[in-house]
């Protein structure tokens, strides 16, 4: 898939840029304009030379997705969604990335965010290792992030006092584990709370408290015949 957006200087030549692009392969001209949830789509697809469907034009989308312009052109492609377990949200607009850019100024920004790149397959490996990157930091945020309505025996200022660590994320994911323990086991008293988290620290590879505070000791204070 390639996409171009179009300047004005595009549009004059439009139909004939278009058959001739044809020639080399499937090519859809596609128009949005939405404000609001309100807006129309206009879709045409030229094949071979010759302007093989279109254009169609729809303001009113109370039909089946299958019958708007963009996703219908789209398919005639030879686009195929993404199969069974996809939201019924989804389309074929989003699954292409059309959703990325609300208008034509953010693709020109994408083309030149893009512009580095040796190829289309390094551009695309580093938007794929980007997105996989965003995808990673975001999990790792959610394990400290606290879910709402799910009480805990022991809040930041508990777990901080019990565990000796300092504000920071990893009270965040303490908490967040004790209300992992409340949905899967039901309610904990105070002492299996603190004990469950206590092995979740040394899990996690925390030091002990006594660690640290051995740890913080001068060699003095912790030679027996220290002078």
């Amino acid at each position: 898939m390639g996409l171009l957006p179009l300047s004005g200087g595009l549009r004059s030549g439009l139909p004939d840029m278009l058959r001739d692009l044809s020639w080399s392969g499937p090519v859809a001209h596609l128009e949005a304009d939405f404000w609001g949830g309100d807006g129309e789509q206009t879709a045409v697809v030229w094949r071979g030379g010759v302007r093989e469907w279109g254009p169609v034009h729809a303001s009113e989308f109370r039909g089946p997705r299958e019958e708007w312009p963009i996703k219908a052109a789209l398919t005639r492609l030879g686009l195929a969604p993404a199969g069974p377990g996809v939201p019924d949200h989804r389309d074929l607009f989003v699954e292409v990335g059309l959703g990325q850019g609300r208008d034509e100024d953010d693709w020109h920004r994408a083309a030149l965010k893009a512009s580095g790149a040796a190829d289309y397959d390094a551009w695309y490996a580093s938007e794929r290792a980007a997105r996989a990157s965003e995808e990673r930091a975001a999990a790792e945020r959610a394990l400290s992030e606290r879910l709402p309505g799910v009480p805990v025996a022991l809040d930041g200022k508990e777990v901080i006092a019990l565990l000796g660590i300092p504000p920071g994320r990893m009270v965040g994911a303490a908490i967040r584990h004790l209300q992992q323990l409340h949905l899967d086991h039901g309610p904990q008293s105070r002492e299996t709370a603190e004990s469950a988290l206590r092995a979740w620290a040394a899990a996690q590879g925390a030091p002990s408290r006594a660690e640290r505070t051995a740890d913080s000791a001068s060699p003095q204070d912790r030679s027996p015949g220290g002078i």
